[in-house]
């Protein structure tokens, strides 16, 4: 039906962030940095809104084709916003979680990791998932791999679904992707199957409360049948 309802679960893929710095004529790594802050001006946005699951494509599987100097810019990105945000974050009720491989990361890294989900565990205002070293055919086969490994037989998609990075949460209502690229780019892609898709010019540093708005509005307009007729 259609309404002014809200998704419970939005995914968005961060898009952009090399073309903004380069048309400012400014080092990549800067754009990623400016991108930061344009996922947390989203986040602060979002407190309150009754949105329980943020996703965001922070670093695919395929990124570690990028040349050495930006993947390394790019950690130390990660390692030192996690390091100064990670506090306030949960005091402001917010569960940090992690979708992706860990294995082939640094012991840095993963320790890391592991820090802010715990330091996060007891945030109930909202999960943000992080998708880092994440893609979505690398999650496929990784739940494929755990079921043989547990020795269970995958019938039914909740069979597949108890094996994914996680499990228990919902698939995305919304997924938004910005900078005028119109691909899932290997993100979630079991789980967005039925997700409605929102795609917008803007590159992701730029994108603002007000343009997140938009998506928001564009999806309440959905009509959501899932296969079904009305």
């Amino acid at each position: 039906m259609i309404g002014s309802r809200k998704p419970a679960h939005v995914a968005v893929i961060m898009d952009g962030n090399g073309r903004w710095a380069k048309r400012r004529h400014l080092p990549r790594l800067l754009g990623h940095r400016a991108g930061v802050g344009a996922l947390e001006r989203l986040v602060r946005s979002m407190k309150g809104s009754g949105i329980r699951y943020l996703s965001v494509y922070a670093f695919s599987t395929e990124n570690w084709n990028r040349p050495q100097q930006e993947v390394n810019g790019l950690m130390k990105l990660f390692a030192f916003y996690a390091k100064r945000k990670i506090r306030a974050m949960a005091a402001e009720g917010l569960r940090v979680r992690f979708a992706g491989r860990r294995d082939n990361l640094s012991s840095d890294l993963q320790s890391l990791i592991s820090w802010c989900e715990a330091e996060t565990a007891g945030g109930a205002e909202m999960d943000l998932i992080v998708c880092f070293n994440y893609g979505g055919r690398q999650e496929i086969i990784d739940a494929v791999q755990a079921a043989q490994k547990a020795g269970c037989e995958i019938r039914t998609e909740e069979d597949m679904k108890r094996f994914l990075y996680l499990p228990d949460v919902p698939d995305p209502d919304l997924v938004i992707r910005t900078s005028g690229e119109m691909r899932l780019s290997n993100f979630l892609l079991w789980q967005c199957s039925y997700s409605e898709f929102y795609f917008t010019d803007v590159l992701w540093p730029d994108f603002t409360p007000q343009e997140f708005q938009k998506a928001l509005s564009a999806f309440a307009e959905r009509d959501r049948r899932y296969g079904t007729v009305v």
